[in-house]
């Protein structure tokens, strides 16, 4: 070999070895948070997950929670160590089938894969683990719910952590499956489509769920105890399935009255927001909880709701959230508006189909009953801050918004713009902003005053020429429906933690 050869090797050897220093040095850790200004720490950075698998047992009777979870991911980053957002005791973590080093604080379980994880590697991460849930508490908050009977793992923003380990935020989605064993006797719900329950020789029964959707994980739920779970198919043909709690007492009659309708809902919200995007529907009705929430194909509800009669606006509420909130996601917690507004306008919707006041009616009673120096209107449904993220503001603020948009665009080009903003988004993550592109897009109108003015500015909006607003000069009659609604409204916004 020439000198000139061997110069030129060792040239290319020395590059090779700085671009491969380079590439090792370029691997670090995952992020600790996915990067939402109002919860910082939630999610993580550096993969992506695809599926989970929870496989879990549970004793009712001193609320011991065990099992794996099985994760499936790619790394988007190279990787030295990632985090899961988990607040229950781990017995072991494995990284691809090699045991991983770990450590739990808070919230976060911290892994420190054996082998570093390279930029689209696929991985499997299973962790195992054993504690009572109810027992944990992250940033003064529990996530897990003890009943009478059993347990619900039920909330929002975040409720995984209390139950499985993830990305926990929205805008990593995946498809899941559940099992849970129980002693026989207990009844299990979850999300998806149920996969019917299998007898095991020790006494206990285990029950299983499949969402075959991206779901977040905060919409991912698990209700344990006595329940009465009815099975039935949808005129659409989709299967459903509801549950009501053994312990309703008086509530039982007018919780089934309204529970029971969520295929009639559903099939009415799709005349206004297109085709309904999931594999299954339902219900389930269980003490525990305070609030009702949009679990992903199956709305769970307190019996708070039917304390006095049956009650379809919140079933009008929460199924609405199968399309704006769990098919379409917020990008960021701010844009939660694009949830509640929207969830929120469809009592009104549900309204006017029933004969019990019109959505103008609505929009016009809520804007009357709020005066001008009220409190209600310095909360900015736009961007109401982490502490305000369910203020009754953001509900019904929120829907004075969207009624002030389809009076600005007129009916046509307002359904329009509904139904193509669940297409072009489905199963996916959108922001504010990306709404209202869209709505000047179908509309041809420049509607950035419209949105400044009802989401982004402190005070009660004056009526405008031109009717871009809808406040009258008379106030309106209370609609039948609205007391219903402002019970349901004043519930939902109160389960902020």
């Amino acid at each position: 070999m020439s000198l000139r050869a061997k110069l030129t090797l060792g040239t290319a050897t020395a590059a090779s070895l700085l671009l491969l220093a380079g590439t090792a040095s370029a691997a670090e850790p995952g992020a600790p948070g996915i990067g939402d200004p109002y919860y910082p720490n939630a999610g993580n950075g550096g993969y992506d997950v695809s599926h989970y698998d929870i496989r879990l047992n549970y004793r009712p009777s001193d609320d011991n929670l065990s099992g794996t979870t099985t994760i499936l991911a790619k790394a988007t980053q190279d990787l030295t160590r990632f985090n899961l957002d988990f607040a229950l005791e781990v017995a072991s973590v494995r990284v691809d089938n090699r045991p991983a080093r770990f450590t739990r604080s808070g919230g976060e379980l911290v892994v420190d894969p054996r082998v570093q994880v390279r930029k689209g590697a696929d991985l499997t991460i299973v962790v195992t683990y054993s504690d009572v849930p109810s027992s944990r508490v992250v940033d003064g908050f529990t996530g897990w719910k003890r009943t009478a009977d059993g347990a619900v793992a039920i909330d929002e923003p975040d409720v995984a952590p209390w139950w499985f380990p993830s990305n926990n935020h929205p805008t990593d989605k995946a498809t899941f499956d559940v099992s849970v064993a129980v002693p026989d006797g207990v009844e299990v719900i979850s999300n998806g489509l149920f996969g019917g329950t299998a007898k095991q020789i020790n006494g206990w029964t285990r029950w299983r769920y499949r969402s075959l959707k991206p779901q977040a994980t905060y919409l991912a739920f698990v209700a344990i105890g006595q329940f009465d779970v009815r099975q039935s198919t949808a005129p659409s043909g989709r299967p459903v399935l509801n549950a009501y709690s053994a312990d309703l007492g008086e509530d039982d009659g007018a919780a089934r009255a309204s529970i029971e309708r969520t295929p009639e809902v559903t099939e009415f919200l799709e005349g206004s927001f297109g085709p309904y995007p999931f594999e299954a529907e339902g219900g389930v009705v269980t003490p525990g909880i305070g609030f009702a929430l949009e679990n992903q194909t199956r709305s769970t509800y307190s019996p708070a709701f039917f304390r006095r009669g049956a009650n379809t606006y919140v079933v009008a509420h929460e199924s609405a959230h199968q399309w704006f909130g769990d098919s379409v996601s917020v990008h960021r917690w701010r844009d939660i508006w694009l949830n509640e507004g929207f969830a929120s306008y469809a009592e009104f919707l549900w309204s006017e189909h029933v004969g019990e006041g019109t959505a103008q009616e609505n929009a016009q009673y809520t804007y009357d009953l709020y005066p001008a120096d009220s409190p209600f209107w310095q909360v900015l449904p736009g961007d109401p801050g982490a502490a305000d993220q369910f203020h009754g503001a953001v509900y019904d603020r929120g829907a004075l918004a969207v009624h002030a948009l389809r009076v600005a665009v007129g009916d046509e080009d307002f359904f329009t713009i509904l139904k193509r903003w669940t297409q072009a988004k489905r199963y996916g993550n959108a922001t504010i902003e990306q709404f209202v592109a869209l709505a000047e897009q179908v509309s041809g109108q420049q509607l950035d005053e419209l949105f400044r003015t009802w989401l982004f500015t402190k005070g009660k909006p004056a009526a405008a020429p031109g009717g871009a607003t809808f406040a009258a000069e008379a106030p309106v009659a209370e609609p039948k429906s609205f007391k219903k609604i402002r019970e349901t409204h004043e519930l939902l916004a109160g389960h902020a933690r």
